[in-house]
C-alpha cells in the first residue's frame, strides 16, 4: 500500500503534463464565443465623449455592425487603430467602441491624436459589459447582425487579411438576410 502512495505524485504530474501539451496546439483567435447566435447583453453605458448621454444595445441595432473592444493601455489596440481608421473613412459598416477598464481622459487624448473610428464610443470602465461579452483581453470585435445578435467574435487585432478573408464575406452575406427580412415584413 505505501508502494502504490509513492507513485501518486509521478501519476499526477503526468496528468499536469498532458494537459498542458494539449494547450500548445490551441489558438487563442478561435476561442469559443458563448454568445454568439445571441443577442448583445443589454447595457446602459456612458458615452465616452459626454457622460451625460447613455448609450443601450437598443441605441445600436437595426444595422449590421461591429463592436470593437480597446483600451489605451492595449499596445495590440494602437497597432490595429490605423486599419479601423481606414475602414471608418470608407464609411461601409459602422463600427462602435468600447473603451474598456480605461481612463477617460488619456481615451478622448488617444482619439485626438490618433483619429476616432467610432460611430459611438462606449465607457465601460469596469469592465462590466466587457465581462457579458466574455472578453478576455483587448483588442476583440464583435460582428452584430442588424437584430442586435452576435454572429462571430475575433480576439485580436484586425487587419486587411482577416478582414477581406472572414469579415468582408460574413458582413455581405448578414446584409443579404437582413434585406430578405426586410423584403418579407
Amino acid at each position: 500500500m505505501k508502494r502504490a502512495l509513492l507513485f501518486i505524485p509521478l501519476l499526477i504530474f503526468i496528468g499536469m503534463a498532458v494537459f498542458l501539451y494539449k494547450g500548445l496546439f490551441l489558438n487563442p483567435k478561435e476561442l469559443d464565443s458563448a454568445l454568439e447566435g445571441k443577442p448583445v447583453p443589454t447595457f446602459t453605458l456612458e458615452s465616452l465623449e459626454d457622460a451625460q448621454v447613455t448609450i443601450t444595445n437598443k441605441d445600436l441595432e437595426g444595422e449590421v455592425y461591429l463592436l470593437n473592444v480597446w483600451a489605451t493601455w492595449c499596445p495590440s489596440c494602437k497597432y490595429e487603430h490605423p486599419f479601423l481608421n481606414k475602414l471608418s473613412r470608407k464609411g461601409d459598416i459602422p463600427i462602435y467602441g468600447i473603451n474598456y477598464r480605461d481612463e477617460r481622459g488619456l481615451a478622448l487624448r488617444y482619439l485626438a491624436n490618433s483619429g476616432d473610428p467610432y460611430t459611438k464610443n462606449l465607457y465601460d470602465p469596469e469592465g462590466k459589459l466587457g465581462l457579458d461579452l466574455g472578453v478576455y483581453g483587448a483588442p476583440e470585435t464583435f460582428v452584430v447582425d442588424h437584430n442586435g445578435v452576435v454572429r462571430y467574435r475575433f480576439a485580436g487585432v484586425l487587419g486587411p487579411q482577416n478582414w477581406a478573408e472572414t469579415f468582408m464575406p460574413m458582413i455581405a452575406e448578414l446584409r443579404r438576410e437582413a434585406a430578405a427580412a426586410k423584403g418579407g415584413a
